[in-house]
């Protein structure tokens, strides 16, 4: 079992390592008088015991190898996931068409998510659509509110009573956000970022990193901090454009979101779809121009 658990009303949070920073996440368990659903399945997950293995359904917020590392200890019980992520749920095909990523970065994706992640994929998986609702009994709902960007199937779950909402990976992490995948996008993170406020919580739990936030001001305040980083990014291309134009892949190799001296399987990859992003984006407000494949500052 967890070392521990945090509790507000019907939400159970047992926290991942360091605060349930990737690889790991923080487990949230919400209990109705009829029904007990686990949100998400982190690494953690697979250190639980009746509390996780009780459950009666399971809703993906958004679906990535680290959300659902703790499916396969749940083979009987429902899996409910955004309609624009449950081919990625179902099979590695449509897991494979989420990444995006080249076909050499996924063989080793595969390899690596069967061995450190425990993937199962969940071809009997349910599809959900924004504003879905489910009724645990006892007074206790669950309400989708669809969030893009992340994933195009990112949503906040909203558990009454109480205006508990689990935003998932919109994690408020220094990193900032991640929208490196081919189904991820720039321009809807934007807006869910936005938007997110005006989701009628008071406390806010993330998938990594923050855990559970009790006051709306420390949200506001992470939350602009972590949207502030999209900016940032695009400032970064756009200043190393005026002083020296440069083609994607010289751009993917100078590195704006992971650090230079640290590689994965996925970084290029993730890397130039980000960079690809924010280029549409500056060529959009014209601040840069693409002479050839190589881009410039205007």
């Amino acid at each position: 079992m967890a070392a521990n658990v945090i509790r507000h009303g019907a939400v159970s949070v047992y926290p991942g390592e360091k605060s349930g920073k990737y690889p790991d996440g923080n487990q949230v368990m919400v209990r109705g008088a009829d029904t007990l659903v686990a949100f998400d399945t982190p690494v953690v997950a697979n250190r639980l015991g009746s509390e996780l293995l009780d459950a009666d359904l399971v809703v993906l917020g958004h679906v990535h190898e680290d959300h659902m590392a703790g499916l396969h200890r749940l083979p009987h019980a429902p899996v409910h996931v955004h309609e624009a992520d449950v081919a990625a749920a179902g099979s590695w095909d449509g897991l494979s068409r989420h990444y995006g990523y080249s076909v050499q970065v996924l063989d080793g994706m595969k390899a690596m998510i069967e061995r450190d992640f425990h993937y199962a994929p969940r071809p009997d998986a349910v599809s959900y659509g924004d504003g879905a609702s489910w009724d645990l009994g006892g007074g206790v709902t669950v309400r989708a509110f669809h969030t893009p960007g992340h994933t195009s199937g990112h949503c906040v779950l909203l558990i009454e009573p109480g205006g508990i909402a689990f935003i998932g990976d919109i994690d408020l992490s220094s990193f900032g956000p991640y929208y490196g995948d081919a189904t991820s996008s720039l321009a809807s993170f934007r807006r869910t970022l936005a938007a997110v406020p005006d989701i009628p919580a008071k406390v806010w739990i993330t998938s990594h990193h923050k855990g559970v936030i009790t006051e709306r001001e420390t949200f506001l305040t992470l939350l602009r901090a972590f949207a502030s980083r999209l900016d940032a990014r695009e400032e970064a291309i756009a200043q190393h454009l005026r002083q020296r134009p440069s083609t994607l892949a010289e751009l993917v190799t100078h590195r704006f979101v992971y650090p230079p001296d640290r590689d994965e399987l996925y970084y290029a990859d993730a890397e130039r779809r980000t960079i690809e992003q924010h280029l549409e984006a500056l060529a959009r407000d014209g601040r840069i121009v693409d002479e050839g494949g190589r881009w410039r500052s205007v």
